[in-house]
């Protein structure tokens, strides 16, 4: 893409822009290289590293980036032979350990589907022993430490014990002959410790001179006491400074053998670094992710300049490449064409470079291989080139390489020529580049333009509107219609006499009155359309308002309703178990009562069972089942019909038709009388009759003489079992068997453990060889 259209378009300062939003060297030097690409998949795939970043930047804030720097001049060093310094080394520990932070907290993303920002950061490696190996030889002062080795330990330690011994003796010179010192301290000249001593004691104190004051009168002296010793410090010194460039060699060579890995960890962390600027300066403009495509086409949504202030810029709605490939923008001056014209271009080279537009989500913007354009005062003195001769040039060289992937900007095409001639000269180039394919936004002042977008195929015209009242632009961008002059209103508003006006207006053609009386009522009616738009949004909004409202009433309704039925179910519960333990009570009494009675224990568990069954199962729809269940009237009973009985969800016999809505009911070994709408008939055939409970062996209450709990939880198994010894019993069984399976045991067990418990079971064994072996537990009744 040519360099000249990020100039044109300001695109260097979304670059600057950018790179401020760098953590690191790395990154900035990314951002400052950045080019738009011309692939489709590769601007897809930039487009999605950047939401990614976005998505993580969202929901955690910021991303650790610490301590990383750009150590390739370092390692281009220490990968041609020479010794890096230990401000080097401890930069290279440092962009290691920001690797492994950034690697570590990316990983604990779990819940974030992003595979690209994953990728990017399995490219980094670890190298802990490299980077320990640093750690221990140097400082977080980039200070070679005393445990780097053990021969650096020894010689600071001789210097430390040399440079105390110097400061006792010169200690001692101070305390003993102050008055021959200028001042009573120990300073350094050449390395050496010395005494600022008075010219006229220099043989009193004697030793070597290594400076003097600008006066001459102080000599900077090392007296002869300290000579030796100031020697040995010297000494250990060196021996010092070359231990010391070993240990960075040697960790120069520790770090060449890395080379490889570390080339890559600095790749891998300059190309998150870069991504996640694009995210930070996408969320700084509030701006959203474009889907991109190659079809040339573009949809923007609330679109905002980038460069100017977010709070401030007005939002516009841009569409091109579909119906139309070409916008014709007119209006007057400030009005906003050249900021719309930079918005599109530049918005298109964020797009095609991996950033996010300031614009609402849902966007597309196209990848063009190239975006021109010819925008401002391109006049140049050296060249001795006109306005209008400079706007040529560039024209000239654009034609020159308009394809249908190109995407052209004209600001004032064919100004600074004679108006007819230059609106002749604009309609020729727009239908030359239209005829390319190309798209095209072109702005002008030309009347004569005003009409090119209703007599072109894949022409639209379009205007910024300008407020008459306030003399104000409003920059808002009106795709379909043409702007207007305004110069008469205008005119008139700032006190121009209105004999003027309607002399100006009598000369001028009868074709430019239509074109403006015509763009006047297109404008009107735009107008109106809008009003009836905000109208149909209000009422609208009046409508799901309402709705909200009516919703939120029927659910407090429902939840009202289901209070009130579950305070009905549990007056119900209650007023049942009532009668439940009154019923227990009387039963009770009876047992008692046991030795004095002819009934028999099968008789007593059968109206245990019916007082246990007489609850009935209530729900928040009990009265409409109810009704819904009730036999229809036309329906006659019976003595003998089989019936149910609906409120005590009961199967009975029809004993006697007491009145026309009442009959004489027996179920089981109680007879009550019941309404008509209780009852339901369930079939006539086979009646039984009414006999006494203790006769009913072989009648119609049918239960297997076996029973297989094969497959059942224990629990569950002991409770059928319960339930089918009281059944046989009812149906005067003298034997049953149990079956159980084998198994590890258990349930056989359990099975055994129930009979010894039960009082009516006289005996239980197991099955004999042909009833089963050990797998079945025959049960004897009393």
């Amino acid at each position: 893409m040519n360099e000249r259209i990020f100039r044109v378009l300001e695109f260097n300062k979304i670059i600057e822009q950018l790179a401020d939003h760098a953590a690191s060297s790395l990154g900035k030097d990314s951002a400052r290289r950045l080019k738009p690409a011309t692939e489709l998949a590769v601007v897809k795939q930039l487009q999605a590293e950047t939401d990614q970043a976005v998505q993580i930047l969202r929901l955690h804030g910021d991303v650790p980036f610490g301590g990383i720097s750009d150590i390739r001049p370092s390692l281009k060093r220490a990968e041609v032979g020479g010794v890096l310094n230990a401000q080097e080394c401890l930069q290279i520990a440092g962009l290691i350990y920001g690797g492994k932070q950034l690697r570590r907290f990316v990983d604990s993303l779990e819940e974030l589907e992003v595979p690209l920002i994953r990728e990017q950061v399995a490219n980094i490696q670890p190298l802990s022993e490299l980077e320990q190996e640093i750690r221990s030889c140097i400082d977080d002062h980039a200070h070679v430490m005393d445990g780097a080795s053990d021969k650096l330990r020894a010689i600071r330690a001789k210097i430390r014990t040399s440079e105390s011994r110097i400061r006792e003796r010169l200690d001692s010179y101070i305390r003993s002959k102050s008055k021959m010192l200028s001042d009573a301290i120990v300073t350094i000249r050449n390395d050496r410790y010395v005494l600022p001593v008075k010219q006229e004691y220099r043989a009193a104190i004697g030793g070597i001179v290594h400076d003097q004051s600008s006066s001459g009168q102080t000599l900077f002296m090392e007296p002869q006491a300290v000579v030796d010793i100031n020697n040995t410090l010297s000494e250990a010194k060196v021996q010092e400074k070359a231990e010391i460039e070993r240990i960075l060699r040697e960790l120069t060579v520790s770090i060449a053998s890395d080379l490889v890995p570390l080339k890559v960890n600095v790749e891998a962390l300059a190309a998150l670094d870069f991504i996640f600027a694009r995210a930070k300066l996408g969320q700084s403009m509030r701006a959203a992710m474009p889907t991109m495509n190659d079809q040339g086409y573009i949809e923007m949504k609330q679109a905002r300049h980038p460069l100017l202030d977010q709070d401030q810029v007005v939002a516009n709605d841009i569409v091109l490449g579909k119906d139309y490939h070409a916008i014709v923008i007119t209006g007057p001056n400030t009005g906003g064409k050249t900021v719309t014209l930079k918005l599109i271009g530049l918005c298109t080279l964020m797009g095609q470079s991996g950033l996010q537009i300031p614009a609402l989500d849902g966007c597309q913007l196209a990848v063009f291989d190239e975006v021109f354009a010819d925008i401002g005062d391109e006049q140049s003195i050296e060249q001795s080139l006109s306005t209008f001769s400079s706007h040529m040039t560039n024209i000239v060289e654009i034609l020159g390489q308009v394809t249908d992937r190109t995407l052209v900007l004209f600001d004032e095409l064919g100004a600074g020529t004679d108006p007819q001639e230059g609106a002749a000269l604009a309609m020729a180039i727009l239908d030359e580049v239209v005829k390319r394919k190309a798209r095209i936004i072109a702005t002008t002042h030309y009347p004569e333009l005003k009409a090119y977008g209703y007599n072109r195929d894949g022409v639209i015209n379009a205007s910024v509107e300008f407020d008459v009242q306030t003399l104000k632009p409003t920059y808002r961008l009106l795709i379909g219609v043409p702007g207007r002059s305004n110069a008469f209103e205008i005119s008139r508003r700032l006190g121009l006499n209105s004999e003027l006006i309607q002399s100006a207006k009598q000369l001028i053609g009868t074709d430019s009155t239509s074109v403006e009386k015509m763009i006047e009522s297109l404008d009107t009616a735009r107008r109106k359309a809008e009003q009836d738009y905000d109208d149909a949004e209000r009422t609208l909004q009046e409508a799901e308002q309402l709705k909200r409202h009516l919703e939120k009433q029927w659910h407090q309704f429902e939840q009202e309703r289901e209070t009130l039925y579950k305070k009905a179910e549990q007056k119900a519960e209650q007023a049942i178990e009532k009668a439940r333990k009154e019923a227990e009570e009387i039963v009770d009494t009876i047992r008692a009562m046991k030795h004095q009675s002819a009934l028999k224990e099968h008789e007593w568990i059968e109206a245990r069972k019916l007082l246990d069954q007489a609850k009935p199962e209530l729900s928040q729809k009990t009265q409409e089942q109810t009704i819904s269940k009730r036999p229809k009237q036309e329906q006659t009973l019976e003595v003998g019909d089989e019936v149910k009985l609906l409120t005590l969800n009961q199967n009975g016999t029809i004993l006697e038709h007491v009145s026309n809505n009442e009959f004489q009911v027996q179920v089981g070994m109680m007879k009550m009388k019941v309404k008509r709408q209780d009852l339901q008939l369930l079939k006539r055939d086979n009646p039984v009759v009414e006999r006494p409970l203790a006769t009913i062996k072989g009648s119609n209450y049918h239960v297997k003489t076996e029973l297989d709990l094969r497959g059942e939880r224990y629990e569950d198994a002991i409770q059928e079992l319960e339930k089918y010894v009281d059944d046989a019993l009812l149906a005067g069984y003298a034997r049953v068997s149990i079956i159980h399976g084998k198994g590890t045991g258990a349930l056989r067990k359990g099975v055994q453990e129930f009979a010894k418990k039960h009082r009516q079971i006289e005996s239980a064994r197991p099955g004999g060889m042909n009833e089963g072996g050990s797998g079945v537990t025959i049960f004897e009744f009393k």
